[in-house]
């Protein structure tokens, strides 16, 4: 897979969570899942777009860092709003599949990438 197909999937990563935490109840936990999961969902995409340009391969690497640590976030809130039944699991399977498909990735490159030298 290369950059632009993971520019491609990360972007449609995040709007596809935008629209899940826009379809969250109102209520006071429920606006809380959302706006996080909307701030690390974009900080995936946007971060990842950022590694595409990086200037140098540490500056790659701590850019990857933190995308590696936003999408495992974004994993996290998804899995919270199913323990706290503010959605039911059959409706973001595809979206946590996704989140743990894309944080493998990223994991795998970012360990290459320590054993390069």
């Amino acid at each position: 897979m290369d950059s632009k197909e993971l520019v491609q999937r990360t972007t449609s990563f995040a709007h596809r969570a935008v629209k899940l935490s826009l379809s969250l109840p109102k209520s006071v936990l429920g606006k809380h899942v959302s706006g996080q999961l909307i701030r690390c969902s974009t900080s995936v995409a946007a971060n990842y777009r950022a590694t595409v340009v990086a200037q140098s391969r540490a500056s790659f690497r701590a850019k990857l860092s933190i995308v590696l640590e936003e999408i495992d976030e974004s994993q996290f809130w998804i899995e919270f709003l199913v323990d706290e039944d503010l959605m039911n699991k059959s409706k973001v399977r595809d979206i946590l599949k996704e989140a743990g498909e894309l944080k493998a990735i990223f994991y795998a490159t970012r360990k290459t990438l320590s054993t390069k030298r």
